[in-house]
């Protein structure tokens, strides 16, 4: 018998339907099979948290009924626990089928079916769309968008003081601009963790003479780095495009308002003021789910929210590596994912280095969340992180089906 190895046995990425077509139609699979087939090769687990126990086990029963199967907690079998997690396993198929049952039942289910199938087109084609900046668009899902940092403070861990004036700060926007910027996000107070902060007019006063310099002249949009809602308003005032909030306008209950009024994006990044999580990820994306349904409550549509995990807020280091390697759970919210990584001190404790010597580790883990999904880099260094970006791009975000082109 000829050894297995000289049969090229190996996995194959299989992330898509197309993909899934792709590489049975080089197998010479019946074209009229490949329909049939393609959803066959797919599979994807999908988690779901705290389903009461008469859900979880309807969707235990209707996997395998299809051929697939739920995973539960064994409590809920053996001693009828009220809830569990459940972990649907099976192929892209089977879990259309599961969908399709779910569909004609009570409305509870059908919520379920329609959560399912939402999520489930994301193997079709990934999320993408465009982004109204108050007038200037940014298409995401094409390309990483770069988003530059221009901090006009003078106590920032990274930068502080080196763009604290009118002149200095127009400068550094043009080299991001000219370097590859999409977008610029101007900060008037330090955000790092444990910092006290500063008062609105404090902020606004350092924010003011730069922004009233920079909006007629940029050619890109400005997103304003803020946790206040009154900075907030006196920027998009000013015609600033995007707000980008710390607090997921979980802080300032204002903050929501004041930005769909104006009809603006907004970036929305988890942030608590502790380190404790019994479940942190699902913890995170409930979070966010919180705030993108603020958003949408108060008018703003789901392109013009952006979702960012927030690490290095709210999260020791560790936690911050395993969230970074589980970034693409976040591409279940549907929304442009964000990724700011640059210069922080996560790199710092873990690698012991200083601010000046983290532009490496920076791109790694950039380069890293491009392959699990983040659309947007928030970075100091746009030239670096930029061709970087370029480079991932054209592996990541080719045509959906052709990684099997030269079989």
């Amino acid at each position: 018998m000829k050894d297995l190895k000289a049969y090229n046995m190996r996995w194959l990425k299989i992330d898509s339907l197309l993909q899934a077509e792709r590489a049975l139609s080089q197998v010479g699979v019946d074209p009229g099979g490949l329909p049939y087939m393609n959803g066959k090769a797919l599979t994807k687990p999908i988690k779901l948290e705290n389903v009461p126990a008469p859900v979880a086990l309807v969707l235990k029963q209707e996997m395998l009924s299809s051929g697939g199967d739920a995973a539960v907690h064994k409590d809920l079998l053996d001693n009828g626990a009220p809830e569990s997690d459940v972990l649907l396993i099976g192929t892209y198929k089977q879990l259309t089928k599961l969908a399709d049952r779910l569909a004609t039942m009570s409305a509870e289910f059908q919520s379920l079916a329609q959560s399912l199938c939402e999520l489930m087109t994301y193997l079709e084609e990934p999320p993408a769309g465009i982004i109204d900046c108050r007038g200037k668009s940014l298409i995401w899902g094409q390309k990483t968008l770069i988003m530059g940092i221009l901090n006009v403070t003078p106590d920032s861990f990274s930068d502080g003081g080196k763009f604290d004036n009118i002149e200095n700060a127009l400068k550094q926007a043009e080299k991001m601009v000219a370097d590859g910027a999409d977008m610029l996000d101007i900060g008037g107070e330090s955000t790092r963790p444990g910092y006290g902060g500063v008062s609105a007019e404090e902020e606004w006063s350092r924010l003011e003479p730069v922004l009233k310099a920079l909006i007629p002249v940029c050619s890109v949009p400005i997103s304003i780095d803020t946790q206040k809602a009154a900075v907030a308003a006196k920027s998009l005032r000013l015609g600033a495009h995007i707000i980008n909030d710390i607090w997921g306008l979980q802080k300032d209950p204002e903050m929501a308002g004041i930005i769909a009024e104006y009809q603006a994006p907004v970036v929305i990044m988890h942030n608590q003021d502790h380190t404790e999580y019994k479940n942190m990820m699902g913890e995170i994306l409930s979070f966010l789910e919180r705030s993108i349904e603020m958003a949408l409550d108060c008018g703003l549509t789901q392109n013009q929210i952006i979702v960012d995990p927030g690490i290095g807020f709210g999260k020791t280091p560790e936690q911050n590596m395993e969230v970074l390697s589980r970034m693409e759970e976040f591409k279940s919210l549907g929304c442009p994912l964000l990724l700011g990584v640059s210069r922080k001190s996560v790199i710092g404790r873990t690698l012991n280095l200083p601010v000046d010597q983290r532009l490496e580790p920076t791109i790694a883990l950039g380069t890293l969340g491009i392959v699990a999904g983040a659309d947007i880099l928030r970075v100091h260094d746009v030239p670096e992180n930029k061709k970087a970006a370029l480079i991932t791009d054209l592996v990541i975000r080719r045509k959906r089906g052709e990684d099997y082109e030269g079989k």
